[in-house]
C-alpha cells in the first residue's frame, strides 16, 4: 500500500499526484490517498520555506522554475509557477477531497483543482472556482459546501496533517510505503524500487 500524502496547493505535488498513478498500476499496488494542508505542516516543522520565499536566493529559484518545467514537459502537465495568487489558500479544497473520497470522486476532483490552479492559475481558495470543479466532476454544489463545512471533515483534514507530522514529514507530497518515507516527485523511481525489492524478500 503506498500512503499519499498531498496538497493541491504545491507544484511538485502535482507531479507525483500525476505520476505515481501510472507507477502504481503498473506494479498493481494501491493508493491511499491522504489529503493534508501543507501550510499547517510548515507552521509546525518547516517554517524556513517562508523564508526562502521572502528572500529567495535568484539563481537557485531561477534553476527551480527550470527544474520544474522540465518535470512538467516529461509528465505532459502545464505549469505556471508562480501563478497569479501564490501562495493560495487550500484547505476548502483539501476538504473537498476528503469529503468526496466515500463517493469514489477525490481522483476526478484532485485533478481538476491542479489544473484549475497549476494550469489555468484560477484561485482555488474562492467558492465560485471550486464550485465550478464540482459542475466538471459531476458533484452537488450545494452538497459539497454543506460537505465541507461538516466538523468531522475539518477535523479529518487537521488529523491527516498532524499524522504525517508526527510520522517525520515536513512537505508535501510525502509518501510512505509502510513507515518507509519518501518525500517529492523525483523520489519515485526510489518508491518503485522499494515496492519491488519487498516483494522479492517476502516471496
Amino acid at each position: 500500500m503506498i500512503e499519499f500524502f498531498f496538497d493541491c496547493s504545491s507544484p511538485w505535488t502535482y507531479l507525483a499526484f500525476h505520476n505515481l498513478q501510472p507507477l502504481a498500476a503498473e506494479l498493481k499496488e494501491p493508493i491511499r490517498w491522504r489529503p493534508v494542508l501543507v501550510g499547517g505542516i510548515f507552521n509546525a516543522v518547516n517554517p524556513s520555506v517562508y523564508a526562502m520565499r521572502d528572500n529567495p536566493v535568484p539563481a537557485k529559484w531561477a534553476y527551480m522554475l527550470k527544474d520544474l518545467q522540465d518535470w512538467a514537459r516529461e509528465a505532459g502537465l502545464r505549469i505556471v509557477m508562480p501563478p497569479r495568487v501564490f501562495p493560495v489558500n487550500s484547505v476548502k479544497a483539501m476538504r473537498g477531497c476528503l469529503w468526496l473520497e466515500p463517493q469514489g470522486k477525490l481522483l476526478p476532483f484532485a485533478t481538476a483543482v491542479f489544473e484549475a490552479y497549476w494550469g489555468r492559475e484560477e484561485d482555488i481558495s474562492k467558492d465560485d472556482v471550486l464550485l465550478k470543479i464540482c459542475e466538471q466532476v459531476e458533484v452537488d454544489e450545494k452538497e459539497f459546501l454543506d460537505g465541507i463545512a461538516q466538523p468531522a471533515i475539518k477535523e479529518q483534514l487537521k488529523a491527516n496533517t498532524e499524522e504525517v507530522i508526527r510520522r517525520g514529514g515536513f512537505g508535501s507530497p510525502t509518501i510512505f510505503l509502510g513507515e518507509d518515507m519518501y518525500f517529492g516527485n523525483d523520489r519515485l523511481s526510489l518508491v518503485k524500487s522499494a515496492i519491488l525489492r519487498s516483494r522479492v524478500t517476502t516471496s
